[in-house]
């Protein structure tokens, strides 16, 4: 494959064409057909290669709910993850693990905990839970949730210790109910453990409209100290709190299902106990981001983060889509607008910012990773012009992707109200291609939007969404897009990340559009694996 991807612009030998914007048929793109890549600019059918380079996804199965850990013993991060598989057993979700020392390149380190055997236990099933290393005891801790639908505590947080977190013993004599506290029988989960600033251990769990505090000085005794709202009427999810300098966060999963919920949050504090009464009124203590503390799209779920001391990462999974052709799954979120559960595994920093909010980057590693500059030139275009587009439907494409892209570029409008998007899966005779819209919402405002657009395009994608910032002064937007098979991923100004699936975007050409006003692309790259 890798060589296959090399061939993308070199256009080693022609298929009987005699002109640069000729089409070829798919026929002419089969294992053994010669190709000529960079000399057409017709949509082709591409699937995803078996293997994700950069946003991790198991050779069989997907990744469900991250659980990241740093381990300074190793110096690496590890990565569990629950396992899904197309068919799951009636024991479901082990927990597997990645280590990566950089958030951009991973190894597999198969099997870390096991489900239960029998659908009697009560972790017959897996659900999210955290690690932690005990320096005393030279002990790594899981604490997790143990998952039965059949017993009457459907949930309970359980935990296993290991010497060396390959051989893990499970605690036969140690669960945590939350009926016993005056929580939920069945929604107890996702225990996450920290130190606080009372110089204790903490473990916050998920429970049905409620938070539960628990507090333990050797990670094995665990005291109820009370509970904390969560955000109204919505389920939160997969807890992670942490400081980072003078500020105390807490990162959530909010699992309302709306188009415009059911997405990766935080809300930030001075104090660990100020963190918990941000909730008791939540939109009079939303982060003033500019988006309530939102921190990507629909297709970023289940963030959790860990730090190596120097930078703070978050994994989150970005979902798969089902359909039969690529122009199904591009716009089927599923059933209410809800996101088919579990995909690739998608890394991105954590920004902080002078006033304490954050957003989300791009991980440092990725642009060294994807250091094969590839050669760039507009292949058609419509009001195109020494680098400015003007007027309405205009767009300049650019040449074919790869199976793993960095795009860069700047963009710069014209006038506070000017509208761009970015394009992929774009050819020359579509009928349906996929943007990226860069919406002014208000004077001040922009909204990321996916659309379908072309011919026969949907048009806005409701189920999906968007990711709302703040315009900036200059009107200067500096872009870059990371993409790995159809993950994608797209930074604008350290303020803006919008995850998306987009199927078909390797082997495709790709664009730059504007709808009225004028604006200037500079610094246009892309640059490979």
């Amino acid at each position: 494959m890798k060589k296959m991807i090399n061939i993308l612009f070199t256009g080693l030998v022609c298929c009987n064409i005699t002109a640069a914007f000729t089409a070829c048929s798919d026929d002419d793109f089969g294992p053994d057909a010669p190709r000529a890549w960079a000399a057409t600019t017709d949509f082709f059918s591409s699937t995803d290669d078996a293997g994700f380079q950069t946003y991790y996804t198991p050779a069989i199965g997907r990744c469900g709910d991250p659980m990241p850990f740093y381990d300074e013993k190793a110096g690496e991060f590890k990565v569990m993850y629950l396992q899904e598989y197309d068919n799951n057993g009636a024991c479901y979700h082990p927990f597997w693990a990645v280590a990566t020392k950089d958030g951009a390149t991973y190894q597999s380190l198969g099997e870390v905990l096991p489900t239960g055997t029998s659908t009697a236990q009560q972790d017959a099933s897996l659900g999210t839970g955290c690690a932690v290393y005990s320096e005393q005891e030279g002990l790594y801790y899981i604490y997790y949730t143990g998952y039965n639908v059949l017993l009457p505590n459907r949930e309970v947080v359980m935990r296993a210790t290991s010497a060396d977190f390959k051989t893990w013993t499970r605690d036969a004599n140690w669960q945590l109910k939350g009926t016993d506290y005056g929580y939920s029988a069945t929604d107890f989960r996702d225990p996450q453990i920290f130190k606080a600033d009372d110089g204790m251990w903490h473990m916050v769990i998920a429970s049905k409209l409620r938070f539960a505090d628990f507090r333990s000085s050797d990670l094995k005794t665990w005291e109820h100290v009370g509970g904390f709202n969560m955000v109204w009427d919505r389920m939160c999810e997969c807890p992670d709190i942490f400081q980072m300098g003078q500020y105390w966060y807490l990162v959530y999963s909010e699992g309302f299902r709306a188009p415009w919920s059911r997405k990766v949050k935080y809300m930030m504090a001075t104090s660990f106990e100020g963190l918990k009464r941000c909730f008791d009124d939540p939109g009079a203590n939303w982060p003033r981001d500019g988006h309530e503390g939102v921190l990507d799209s629909r297709a970023f779920y289940a963030g959790k983060t860990a730090s190596n001391g120097q930078d703070r990462y978050i994994w989150g999974w970005c979902p798969y889509r089902v359909g039969t052709t690529i122009h199904d799954r591009n716009v089927n979120v599923g059933a209410e607008g809800e996101p088919a559960w579990a995909g690739a595994l998608v890394c991105h920093k954590l920004i902080q910012h002078a006033d304490g909010t954050l957003t989300l980057g791009a991980v440092p590693a990725m642009a060294a990773k994807y250091n094969k500059a590839q050669e760039l030139k507009p292949m058609a275009s419509n009001g195109y012009s020494n680098g400015t587009l003007s007027g309405d439907d205009a767009y300049v494409l650019y040449p074919r992707l790869g199976t793993a892209n960095h795009i860069s570029l700047t963009v710069t409008t014209q006038n506070n109200w000017d509208k761009f998007g970015i394009s992929l899966v774009r050819g020359t005779d579509s009928e349906k291609y996929y943007t990226m819209v860069v919406n002014p919402e208000d004077e001040n405002h922009r909204k990321v939007n996916f659309e379908q657009e072309g011919p026969q395009g949907k048009g806005f994608i409701e189920g999906i969404d968007g990711y709302w910032f703040e315009r900036p002064q200059d009107n200067t937007y500096h872009i870059d897009i990371y993409t790995d098979n159809s993950v994608c991923v797209m930074y604008i100004n350290d303020v803006c990340c919008y995850t998306q699936r987009i199927y078909g975007i390797q082997k495709n050409c790709w664009s730059v559009n504007n709808y009225g006003g004028s604006i200037t692309v500079s610094d246009v790259s892309v640059s490979q694996q």
